[in-house]
């Protein structure tokens, strides 16, 4: 086991999408129809979009390997959440997955501070994110970096329409 992160480049594109849909696949996928399933890994994480994140300035994204192997990334922008107060120039962690065989190791807290250093380089600002109802580990992880509940939205699955969650870190919380 030789974990380490590195950030993501746009050549990183297909590894991006691959552990996206792995991840996705591995945590959520006992969830939905298998005909929703693969429509959403079809549309949602596939190389080109990732690579047009990953060449987008507003964008970044890190990777978690094991060797040769990404096994898990965080992926963050500009918020697009639907919240009434969402704002220009707000961030977003667009997601955070990690394989189960690395978890409880610290990599998730890793992950995020590449994150958060990097949403918050140029000073204070409002950060989002959206987190499944359901996901307690998940939302107990955002809230110790100062983000709180404040809405909720659908997000579709394919025809499978999942109840979210979605937390706020305001900008003038507390450094962590």
């Amino acid at each position: 086991m030789t974990y380490a992160i590195r950030r993501a480049t746009p050549a990183d594109a297909e590894r991006v999408a691959d552990i996206a849909r792995r991840n996705f696949t591995e945590t959520f996928g006992h969830l939905y129809p298998p005909e929703d399933l693969a429509y959403f890994l079809r549309t949602s994480y596939i190389a080109e979009t990732q690579r047009e994140a990953l060449e987008d300035p507003r964008y970044a994204a890190w990777l978690l390997e094991d060797g040769d192997e990404a096994i898990g990334h965080i992926l963050v922008g500009p918020c697009g959440l639907p919240h009434a107060d969402v704002r220009e120039g707000d961030g977003e962690i667009k997601r955070l997955y990690i394989l189960q065989r690395a978890h409880n190791g610290g990599w998730g807290a890793q992950l995020m501070q590449c994150a958060m250093d990097w949403l918050l380089r140029d000073g204070p600002r409002t950060l989002w994110v959206g987190v499944w109802s359901e996901n307690f580990g998940a939302q107990r992880f955002y809230g110790r970096y100062g983000f709180g509940k404040v809405g909720e939205y659908l997000f579709p699955v394919g025809a499978t329409n999942d109840h979210e969650f979605i937390f706020r870190r305001p900008a003038d919380a507390p450094q962590r």
